[in-house]
């Protein structure tokens, strides 16, 4: 027979666990007590709490720029979650590659400065697979560069598609999203738009943009039960950062970013950040003086 006092003991810890994260109930609640047959209804609870980690609230994901880097990963990690991922981006071999990988992913071809296309797309993903439950929107364009050295052509696209394919995407999913009275938007932004670096006029700027963007629509979509998320990278390892020739600090692999995201999304975070380290380097820097802020991104350059 269990004593009270051991039964209490065992108890205890789960209840302030749940408080605080229920998904670390199974790793620090004694086992001894788990398996003990005066409290059966822990054996239940931990198991479901750990099934449940492994599940979406999501049925439907809509993504675009999922071909290849931090999109392909997370829509790989949402599909293994049981979810069915609709992704899109311009390079249809590339997406159909990923598809045949996995039953729970299907591709659509997707150039997010096309408007029509765009409304075409999520018409024919929500026709193919129900109602898009969530979007993530990751298409992106990156052009190293400062503004004596710029061409007006790759400003002109990074802003077309960063900012306004963003724009389109959320006018494309929105109206079903308001008329079933639920969703979930979010959409790939950067540490970079927290404040101005060097050589990224273009890319930091539509970052920048994207991050107010969320933080101008966030209340009044929260009002029609739509959340909102902004997901604000560091550096990635992906055919995108591949190219950069300076440091990346705090570098991650994409498996590790795709994790953060589809976490944070879960947890219906506004922002999702990682890595810890630069983005409070960076939140840091950016309310300092501008004397002072210049003169330490100064050396940067």
């Amino acid at each position: 027979m269990v004593s009270p006092r051991a039964t209490v003991r065992c108890i205890t810890p789960y209840f302030q666990l749940s408080v605080l994260d229920t998904g670390t109930i199974g790793k620090h609640i004694d086992r001894q007590c788990l398996s003990s047959p005066a409290i059966p209804f822990l054996q239940n609870r931990q198991q479901k709490v750990i099934d449940m980690s492994n599940h979406t609230p999501w049925k439907h994901v809509f993504m675009t720029g999922a071909s290849s880097g931090l999109g392909e990963f997370t829509a790989r990690k949402l599909a293994e979650q049981g979810c069915h991922v609709s992704i899109s981006a311009r390079s249809l071999d590339k997406l159909e590659t990923i598809a045949a990988s996995h039953e729970n992913i299907s591709a659509y071809a997707l150039d997010v400065t096309d408007m029509d296309r765009t409304r075409e797309v999520v018409a024919q993903a929500e026709a193919d697979h129900g109602p898009i439950d969530l979007a993530i929107f990751s298409a992106g364009a990156w052009f190293q560069s400062g503004i004596l050295n710029m061409e007006m052509e790759n400003f002109e696209k990074t802003v077309d598609v960063n900012l306004m394919g963003v724009v389109r995407s959320i006018d494309a999913v929105l109206p079903g999203m308001v008329a079933r009275g639920k969703g979930h938007v979010s959409w790939i932004a950067s540490v970079a738009g927290y404040g101005g670096l060097p050589n990224a006029a273009a890319y930091g700027a539509t970052k920048s943009a994207l991050i107010h963007l969320a933080e101008t629509v966030k209340l009044e979509l929260e009002r029609k039960n739509i959340a909102v998320s902004v997901i604000n990278p560091g550096f990635v390892r992906t055919p995108m950062t591949d190219k950069n020739k300076f440091p990346m600090p705090f570098l991650m692999e994409p498996e590790d970013a795709a994790v953060k995201i589809v976490e944070g999304l879960k947890a219906k975070k506004f922002e999702i950040a990682f890595p810890w380290q630069l983005v409070w380097i960076l939140k840091l820097l950016n309310h300092l003086p501008y004397w002072l802020y210049f003169k330490l991104i100064g050396r940067l350059s």
